[in-house]
């Protein structure tokens, strides 16, 4: 059932938060547990709907696992199943990067198109590309629910892959198809943090990895992986949600357990607006100030300004007065959100896949989320608003935002959840 959040603006954010672990990080990890038949343990993962997901799917696959606090334990003493449900992967894009992972430990896998979020074409051509290039048969079959891939190993994953542009999945699937006794050379690689975390997790677990950080990697399995304790990198989209969300009530906050050093896109930005960014080694604290400026920015590869902060950032900038430029070169069509600021009252217009915003005094309404990082940009336009907001489309926030309206009230905010009733049943 699909809550509405309620907010209350006008309110400057002031305290500490502490910032969980990386959703975008853990899920690839949980993923790439099912490579050994040894026990993994990850620490403090995000309780959210999407890792709920990949739950699902790992058990079905013949994953257990059990939570001890926000400690997650997994096991795959054998895989059960090497064909993924529709009805899960169908609900999130990084269940699709099983694929590898169960061609690798079992022989061959068999997963269907992802769905996920809905704000623009995500093709896993890379992917595929990746696999063959790696010497998996890979196959295609038309079913009712659409297309579904089968990948079939008939011996270790060897070769060389050069990407047609820098890919996180395709990244990702390469390295775990190849960590089970492979061998690969992967050129044109993104640099992002989570793909540094899936090597360093990949070497924890036994397999050698060089040129870790850069855009070729060099991955070399081996017969068996070990199970491992792993701590997941922080999560720089949920500590850039909410210092945009800071910026735009003119508030200060203090956020720990972040990488400073993954976030210089996000905190470069915040100093030209005219904010005081200072930092220290896991903690970032930001001072507004009560006149910002505003800024253009163009979301693309790492470290780059990151995809997933550009509709947060445009939100902020919609209350920043003067005019800014937001366009996005990782998903064009990305902005799902701006018809929705509008309707707070925004000034903004989209053309040729550029969104100008005129920053103003943003004003309450009922809005609704689409995917899960236009839901954080209407959170922080809600923030900064007079009145009252009431977003709709909490099923997508939730996705990738833990405890969101509590973190929220820590900070300061008026927040409230709004239960749809259920309807009287007839006699």
């Amino acid at each position: 059932m699909d809550r509405t959040l309620i907010i209350r603006g006008g309110i400057p954010l002031s305290g500490d938060l502490r910032i969980f672990p990386a959703k975008n990080s853990a899920l690839k990890l949980m993923a790439a547990s099912i490579l050994t038949a040894e026990p993994v343990t990850l620490a403090e993962v995000p309780r959210l709907r999407d890792i709920d997901v990949l739950l699902e799917l790992l058990g079905h696959l013949g994953t257990r696992h059990a939570w001890e606090g926000r400690t997650l334990h997994l096991h795959t003493p054998e895989i059960r199943s090497t064909q993924a449900p529709f009805e899960l992967v169908s609900k999130m894009r990084a269940s699709f990067n099983v694929l590898g992972a169960l061609a690798a430990r079992a022989g061959e896998g068999t997963v269907p198109l992802p769905g996920g979020c809905n704000f623009a074409e995500r093709p896993v051509d890379q992917h595929i590309k990746a696999l063959r290039g790696l010497g998996f048969e890979v196959s295609t079959e038309i079913t009712e629910q659409g297309v579904a891939y089968t990948v079939r190993r008939h011996k270790p994953a060897s070769g060389r892959v050069v990407y047609d542009l820098p890919t996180l999945g395709g990244t990702e699937q390469a390295l775990m198809a190849a960590a089970l006794g492979g061998e690969a050379v992967l050129v044109n690689t993104p640099q992002e943090p989570e793909i540094v975390d899936l090597c360093n997790f990949l070497s924890k677990m036994g397999a050698e990895i060089k040129g870790i950080g850069s855009s070729i990697l060099h991955i070399k399995g081996k017969p068996s992986l070990r199970g491992v304790s792993y701590s997941v990198i922080p999560d720089r989209i949920e500590a850039g949600t909410y210092l945009f969300a800071a910026a735009a009530t003119r508030g200060s906050i203090t956020l720990s357990n972040v990488e400073p050093f993954h976030m210089d896109a996000v905190l470069d930005k915040l100093i030209q607006s005219g904010h005081r960014i200072t930092t220290g080694k896991d903690w970032i604290r930001l001072e507004s100030t009560a006149h910002p400026q505003p800024f253009n920015l163009e979301a693309r590869e790492y470290p780059g300004f990151i995809t997933d902060l550009q509709p947060p950032a445009a939100a902020y900038l919609a209350t920043v007065h003067g005019t800014s430029l937001v366009s996005d070169r990782v998903y064009p069509d990305r902005f799902t959100h701006a018809s929705e600021l509008a309707r707070m009252g925004a000034d903004v217009t989209l053309k040729d896949r550029t969104l100008i915003i005129q920053g103003r005094q943003l004003t309450g309404a009922a809005v609704e989320a689409r995917d899960i990082r236009a839901g954080g940009g209407l959170i922080i336009a809600a923030l900064a608003a007079e009145g009252e907001s009431h977003i709709a489309g909490m099923k997508y926030i939730e996705r990738g935002y833990d405890d969101i309206e509590n973190r929220l009230r820590c900070l300061g905010a008026q927040v409230g959840v709004q239960v749809p009733e259920l309807a009287l049943a007839a006699d």
